[in-house]
């Protein structure tokens, strides 16, 4: 029996399959409706006058598809391969893990559907009316099943800190999901808060928040700290770093929320925690960021011809950046400034684009071979080019929205003399027009490296068993 054959019955392949492949249309999907929003700010008249494609129904259809459809599918992809890989034992729940692909893929189609139609509870990243809320619950508690039962039942006696991150990112998700959306239905896809004034914004951002800390963060580490030491064929540069790392981290993040309600009806002792904690919270990130980048002490040359060694890096370098930005962003004083502006649409695309997408994609180009009986992907070249896509399109994205955002916000506040505002914000709407253009062009570049990748996917995926052989390294 060849080594592939014996692993597809000693570990559960199929899943990680289905989830791997969807992680790539739905990153299609998601950033192309990205692009569409992003060129009717450009051209309005995009939106054809249809109600079903305007920017306020499409733009959380973008969130949810790229949040939920692509990142959240790379993570049941990589977190069920791991888990497997790490634990030394085949996915538990036999067909519940089935049902978790089928459960998601359904939750994701149903936003689809209802988000273009108006239906929504206008909360961020959180839009999804109650009926698809509980099918989320349903689902993620499925999720946690799958992963803990099969932790529970491993070979090995030592628990791989890449599952550590994995199983806070999958306990505190639901908690913050479940707590978020209890609301009070008025009809089959109308429902209302259970949470009051301030305190449905203070919720809402505790979710807000840890959503971006504990599943575009602790997951996406996870991720990074198993693909990074196996793609540089290197150990975790500190193990005790690692563990160090997480307590901190799960410990600090859950605080941080707050600093999305500076200057508002919140107390002003709340918002000040958000803020402190936000700045504390730079230290365990950015040794989680060292770790990675250290792991590859003795194997730095490898970036010269490992394009998939080359996302994982850029994704942590791409990490560092917007965990030393967004504290900065917590400040009050710096807050004045950059809230409500472009400047915070490109912290969230530096870590969305630079961090989550490039650390999702490496991951991916990883698997692809592993997974279909291959030695390695069909093109070195085309994963090359992706890679350059991808980092040209994510720079000019943010780099675009760096200099809106920051000149939005003083001509914001800029006065004359006698007080009264300097500009109007029509005025500063045009002096962001010619950025806008430039995000738009970002957008469709780092789309077209998608397409590329669809692409090679496909051919690895469709070529003879092992017929692509393993390239040498050079000398």
């Amino acid at each position: 029996m060849s080594q592939d054959k014996q692993l597809e019955l000693e570990y559960n392949y199929r899943v990680v399959r289905q989830f791997t492949l969807v992680t790539i249309l739905w990153g299609i999907v998601g950033m192309g409706i990205g692009v569409l929003i992003a060129s009717q700010l450009v051209w309005p008249a995009l939106n054809f006058d249809i109600p079903y494609l305007t920017y306020s129904r499409l733009r959380p259809l973008h969130t949810n598809a790229v949040i939920f459809g692509f990142g959240t599918s790379a993570l049941f992809a990589t977190s069920y391969y791991v888990v497997q890989r790490t634990c030394q034992t085949r996915l538990f729940g036999g067909k519940l893990a089935e049902f978790t692909f089928w459960g998601w893929q359904a939750v994701i189609l149903s936003a689809a559907i209802s988000l273009p139609l108006g239906y929504t509870t206008s909360k961020e990243y959180a839009e999804l009316e109650w009926p698809i809320d509980i099918a989320i619950a349903i689902v993620w508690v499925a999720y946690a099943v799958v992963f803990f039962g099969t932790m529970i039942k491993r070979k090995t006696s030592h628990i791989y800190v890449a599952n550590w991150f994995f199983g806070a990112f999958i306990l505190t998700v639901a908690v913050l999901h479940i707590v978020n959306s209890m609301a009070i239905p008025v009809s089959g896809m109308k429902s209302y808060s259970i949470y009051a004034g301030a305190i449905d914004a203070m919720i809402q951002w505790w979710y807000g928040h840890n959503a971006v800390g504990f599943l575009l963060t602790a997951g996406f580490l996870g991720m990074m700290y198993y693909f990074v030491p196996k793609q540089a064929g290197r150990p975790v540069y500190s193990y005790r770093l690692s563990i160090v790392h997480f307590w901190a981290l799960v410990s600090l993040y859950i605080w941080a929320g707050p600093h999305h309600l500076h200057y508002t009806a919140l107390p002003d002792w709340t918002q000040s925690l958000g803020m402190v904690m936000s700045i504390i919270l730079f230290a365990p990130s950015w040794g989680g960021m060292i770790n990675g980048i250290m792991t590859l002490s003795g194997a730095w040359h490898k970036l010269r011809y490992d394009p998939i060694l080359r996302f994982l890096i850029v994704s942590l370098s791409f990490y560092g950046m917007s965990t030393f930005e967004g504290p900065m962003m917590a400040i009050k004083t710096v807050n004045a400034l950059s809230h409500y502006t472009d400047w915070t649409i490109g912290h969230v695309h530096s870590g969305a684009l630079g961090w989550v997408a490039m650390v999702s994609i490496g991951a991916v180009y990883h698997l692809i071979p592993k997974l279909f009986g291959q030695e390695r992907m069909y093109s070195l070249r085309l994963i090359n080019v992706h890679f350059w896509l991808a980092t040209v399109g994510t720079v000019l994205y943010i780099v675009a929205m760096w200099i809106s955002g920051v000149m939005q916000g003083l001509m914001w506040r800029a006065v004359n003399t006698d007080g009264t505002l300097t500009y109007s914000f029509v005025e500063s709407l045009e002096a962001s027009y010619p950025f806008y253009f430039v995000r738009f062009i970002g957008g469709v570049i780092f789309l077209s490296g998608m397409i590329l990748m669809a692409y090679n996917a496909y051919k690895t995926i469709s070529a003879p068993d092992a017929s692509l052989k393993a390239i040498e390294e050079p000398a």
